[in-house]
């Protein structure tokens, strides 16, 4: 198992529309992994496909969130959140990621 990191320009879609434009003057930027655990699910045909047998006290993956976490969470979101890459029509022109299109928890 391989895990590749990029950097790139994103002078407009992750600089609220470059509004904030990215100070360059502290590249080169670099990022390191030490220790770096993946332990993750492989989501396929709208379903998790986690083998119970070896998540051992993980309990969590599979919670839901009630009606009122839902609520603190979208309201999180309508007052912090300053980009959402599902929205960006200028960045994806042919069609939006099919993550987008799964049903939101919201």
């Amino acid at each position: 198992m391989n895990i590749h990191s990029t950097l790139w320009n994103a002078d407009d879609w992750a600089t609220q529309g470059g509004r904030v434009k990215t100070d360059w003057t502290y590249s080169p930027f670099t990022a390191s992994f030490r220790n770096f655990n993946a332990d993750g699910c492989v989501w396929s045909f709208g379903k998790s496909s986690c083998d119970s047998s070896f998540n051992g006290n993980k309990a969590w993956l599979w919670e839901e969130l009630d009606f009122s976490k839902k609520g603190q969470m979208q309201w999180a979101q309508n007052n912090y959140k300053i980009y959402d890459y599902c929205k960006d029509t200028k960045r994806f022109p042919q069609g939006l990621p099919r993550e987008c299109t799964l049903n939101n928890i919201f």
